[in-house]
């Protein structure tokens, strides 16, 4: 593993950029950056677009390893190339931001008021794919509804099972059970997350990292202790569902966790502003996101 992206997840100064759309969220992805399904008649000229508009991120200036720490990439992305280079290597050589890969299928149909992961059948070769990239660690996600302490057991049993198959690859995990914002007991339902998460870290192997990206808590500070956890590299955080401000507002009172923001970065770009507009309004998102992220409680500390 690269130690210099290891001390850079751990204690570098910033946040993550979440550009890891896949099928399900696309359109919505493109439709706010202003292109609507009659622009496209195909999974493949869907694709084309997005991966046009996330290259106009990754090449905007604005978007550096000075304050976004690394990025969480769709397994296309990871696939394709960036000004005729390959993302991840981009990513790292140029940019100096270090490369994760999305590597869940979506979501399963809702039980005892969560929704698990869909089986990542294809993860071992996913994996192979991601080292041969020089990819440093994954991301998965799943959803949690309401505060069902089964439905929370089984989320969080699910994800440390797919987390020791990546750790056992060599690459980092990043868990993410995400606990809605419009949960009707969503204090609760964090405060079980917390103490099954807590639970779960025993088993990490000696050694090992896990990362945990987790919905901004209703109670600021109450992943400290699980941030403070030798096995776990780093916490960062979703959002959500909340407009920008208002996720960089709520994540600036919690004294450990940093951003991963993908929906509330790319706010207010649109495919028809000129260059100097759009890297403009990158600019100030990544300004805005990187304020609320600095002055955290370091990993492990």
């Amino acid at each position: 593993m690269n130690t210099t992206q290891v001390e850079k997840v751990r204690a570098g100064h910033g946040f993550f950029a979440a550009l890891d759309q896949s099928g399900g969220s696309t359109p919505k992805a493109l439709a706010e950056y202003g292109i609507e399904r009659d622009r496209y008649s195909s999974d493949a000229e869907m694709f084309d677009l997005v991966h046009a508009m996330r290259t106009r991120v990754l090449t905007s200036p604005a978007f550096d390893g000075t304050r976004v720490i690394a990025a969480i990439l769709f397994e296309q992305t990871m696939e394709r190339d960036v000004q005729g280079v390959p993302t991840t290597r981009y990513l790292w050589d140029e940019k100096n931001v270090v490369p994760f890969l999305k590597v869940d299928k979506g979501l399963a149909p809702e039980q005892d008021g969560v929704q698990l992961m869909k089986p990542i059948d294809t993860l071992d070769d996913l994996l192979e794919r991601a080292q041969r990239h020089q990819v440093f660690g994954t991301k998965m996600r799943s959803v949690i509804n309401d505060a069902s302490e089964a439905g929370i057991a089984a989320i969080v049993d699910q994800q440390f099972d797919y987390a020791h198959q990546i750790l056992a690859a060599g690459l980092v995990p990043i868990l993410e059970p995400e606990v809605s914002i419009s949960s009707p007991h969503k204090e609760y339902a964090e405060s079980l997350l917390r103490d099954a998460i807590a639970k779960h870290l025993e088993t990490v192997p000696e050694g090992s990292q896990v990362m945990l990206k987790l919905t901004i808590p209703t109670q600021p500070g109450l992943y400290s202790e699980l941030a403070s956890d030798a096995r776990v590299l780093r916490i960062v955080a979703l959002s959500g569902g909340y407009s920008r401000d208002e996720a960089c507002a709520l994540l600036a009172k919690d004294p450990s966790l940093i951003a991963s923001f993908s929906r509330a970065l790319l706010e207010g770009l649109t495919e028809g502003q000129t260059d100097e507009e759009f890297n403009a309004t990158l600019e100030s998102s990544i300004e805005e996101i990187y304020q609320a992220s600095v002055d955290k409680q370091p990993a492990g500390s």
